[in-house]
């Protein structure tokens, strides 16, 4: 089942880190938002493989918002 990847601030995306396939860690930031002139990398809720990507470089996102998603 897949596990929803969600943004902890409002922000913008500033670098997605990962692709679709990819193999992440609880560790490994997978998204970096920029909110407030500061970096805020994004980590996945379990280590797995990356299902799903849901935004660009660029798009503007809410806190709570998904932002990819994680399957183990």
């Amino acid at each position: 089942m897949p596990t929803p990847v969600v943004a902890p601030i409002t922000g913008i995306v500033w670098k997605i880190l990962v692709s679709v396939g990819d193999s992440v860690t609880l560790e490994q930031p997978v998204i970096l938002l920029e909110s407030m002139k500061m970096e805020v990398p994004v980590f996945p809720p379990c280590a797995g493989i990356i299902q799903t990507i849901a935004v660009l470089n660029g798009d503007s996102v809410e806190d709570g918002d998904t932002l990819a998603t994680v399957v183990v």
